[in-house]
């Protein structure tokens, strides 16, 4: 007999007696396939808290007929997700992760997009174009106009990102990502043709508005076309198509970077058409989120998807899919969760929404920013540019290496240790680079800095970096998780544009100088986003949505959801294992999620 999966347990679980005989009752009832509606009043009994008057028709009067009807689909659609294997999964869905991979070509594209400008700041023949000397044929383009480049970007994505949590809602992921690619493929020609500094900073806002879209969108179809065995795999996948990207593009630079004259920088500019008029081609035939379908009233359409998603042949029940999704839908609606941005800041989902953005944050406060300053921090740190380059390459390279090392780990240790390991970690090497930095210049603290620097990349993406896109996907509902990546996001590139403010005056020989001195700054914001994750970061790990549904408006506490595995792996009932009343009973307070008392081994006080 296979073990059984941890949340398929709840040995936590207080049952009060009124609950107990419930569950026997509706159980008996479903047995006997009587509907809800048509139920006898179960046995009342006086508890406190609980009004022996109170009917079950008052107590689940909001939920509709047919949510009770898909409980035992939604059940064995839950478990079957449980008990499948990572082996099983590949087998099962390679069409949904050929799906996947082909929409996260557009983070590949924006990787090596976004990682040109940066790059071309340790440009020489760049910086003569459109920087401005600084005596004795020494160009340099100012930290303002680096810092303007750099942010104007950023604030075209974020507004991309609002434009996306709008536009996907209304017309799903397809349609949106084959209009952002469309008019990628327009914006390019500002950035090819631009003959001066203002109409390249135009160009980057405008190209901002497509990266907007693909920041979030591949992230959160990826979190919906995918099971619970290969969902953080292919969500941390986003964060390998960065480092795919930004490995091109440096590739690119670097073997241009000893040609004199324009087209050093505008051949890789144009290069970028390559990648929109490839992927529109293949996001063209994609199918459409099954989840969205299910939001949206398609349910035929949403079968059809998950056929498309899925291997033939193979022991699958497309069915009891379909009604987990459903359910989880109807039971979403029930417990109050909207599909607006304001939701995300009301009762439990704040919480959620909190936790997307904060991880989101510290992507850019834990010194991961200087990555993308890697060649201009190198040349200021005294290698000349195409030994920056190369050592640039290189650390990209390594980054590959640790994100495939992420998939690994994450089945081991799970999303919130590795998480705030990437973080004690970074802190460590962050205030032994600034250290080193605060040395005079010399040839060995030079290699000894720019290596300081490799292991902080290799650190970040084989911990923070690809964690960060599993949680962001995982934390919040299934109906706000469009709205909420975004928001998240957007705090991503709100804090990201004071680290673009921050890092050129820090780098910039022309305005503070710091120089390997930077990594300080890094490191106190290291140490903040590691002390937040440590009291508020939970663990989704191997949890269904439904199940982070339940813990999330139970206001289960941090450690709780790790707790919750753990005291789950000792029992054999699973959480969608109860009748959906025992599940809805569970939400508005019979179940108990507080701390364990001295008489009783379960969990007491939230009702």
């Amino acid at each position: 007999m296979a073990k059984p999966h941890p949340s398929e347990a709840m040995e936590f679980v207080t049952l009060s007696p009124f609950v107990t005989k419930h569950l026997e009752y509706t159980a008996e009832s479903s047995h006997n396939d009587e509907s809800v509606s048509s139920k006898a009043p179960a046995p009342s009994t006086t508890e406190p808290g609980i009004h022996p008057t109170q009917s079950n028709d008052d107590i689940f009067a909001g939920l509709s007929p047919e949510t009770h009807r898909l409980a035992n689909d939604a059940k064995a659609g839950a478990q079957a997700e449980h008990r499948m294997t990572f082996l099983q999964g590949m087998k099962l869905y390679p069409k949904a992760i050929g799906w996947s991979v082909m929409l996260s070509l557009t983070i590949v594209m924006e990787g090596y997009d976004t990682a040109l400008i940066n790059s071309f700041y340790a440009f020489p023949v760049f910086k003569k174009a459109y920087g401005a000397d600084e005596g004795g044929g020494n160009y340099q383009i100012s930290a303002a106009w680096q810092s303007g480049l750099t942010n104007g970007a950023v604030i075209g994505e974020i507004i991309g990102l609002f434009f996306n949590g709008y536009i996907t809602e209304r017309i799903g992921y397809r349609y949106t990502m084959i209009g952002a690619l469309l008019a990628m493929s327009l914006w390019i020609f500002l950035s090819f043709f631009a003959f001066n500094i203002e109409m390249l900073l135009v160009s980057q806002i405008l190209c901002g508005l497509s990266w907007g879209v693909f920041q979030t969108l591949t992230t959160t179809y990826a979190a919906e076309v995918m099971p619970v065995a290969l969902r953080a795999y292919l969500t941390s996948n986003v964060n390998l198509c960065w480092l795919i990207g930004q490995f091109i593009s440096q590739g690119v630079v670097r073997g241009l970077v000893d040609t004199s004259n324009q087209w050093a920088y505008r051949i890789p500019f144009a290069l970028q058409w390559f990648w929109s008029i490839t992927i529109l081609i293949g996001v063209s035939l994609a199918p459409e989120s099954p989840w969205w379908l299910i939001r949206h009233g398609r349910d035929e359409d949403a079968r059809k998807s998950l056929l498309r998603l899925t291997r033939r042949g193979l022991e699958y029940n497309v069915d009891e899919a379909l009604a987990m999704m459903k359910h989880t839908n109807e039971v979403e609606k029930y417990l109050g969760s909207g599909i607006g941005f304001l939701d995300c800041f009301k009762g439990v989902d704040l919480r959620r929404t909190e936790i997307a953005c904060m991880v989101w944050i510290a992507q850019n406060f834990s010194g991961g920013n200087l990555t993308g300053y890697a060649p201009y921090f190198y040349v200021q740190a005294g290698f000349k540019p195409e030994r920056a380059f190369d050592l640039s390459l290189g650390m990209y390279g390594l980054a590959i290496v640790g994100q495939i090392l992420s998939w690994f780990s994450m089945r081991v240790v799970g999303r919130r240790r590795l998480y705030i390991a990437g973080l004690a970690l970074s802190f460590i090497t962050l205030i032994v680079a600034g250290a080193i930095g605060s040395r005079a210049d010399t040839p060995s603290t030079s290699w000894t800095l720019g290596s300081m620097l490799i292991f902080l990349t290799f650190v970040y993406d084989s911990t923070i970096g690809p964690v960060c896109y599993v949680l962001v996907s995982e934390i919040p509902s299934t109906r706000l998780r469009i709205k909420t990546v975004v928001l998240a996001r957007v705090a991503y590139n709100l804090a990201g544009i004071v680290a673009n403010v921050l890092t050129p005056k820090m780098l910039n020989p022309t305005a503070w100088n710091w120089k390997g001195k930077t990594c300080y700054l890094w490191a106190g914001t290291c140490l903040i986003m590691l002390v937040w994750s440590y009291f508020r970061l939970p663990e989704p790990k191997g949890l269904t949505y439904m199940e982070l549904d339940i813990l999330f408006e139970k206001r289960a506490k941090t450690r709780k959801f790790r707790e919750f595995q753990v005291n789950l792996a000792s029992t054999g009932k699973g959480c969608l294992g109860f009748t959906s009343d025992a599940l809805l009973m569970m939400t508005i307070g019979y179940f108990s999620l507080d701390e364990p008392s001295a008489s009783n081994s379960g969990w007491r006080g939230y009702g």
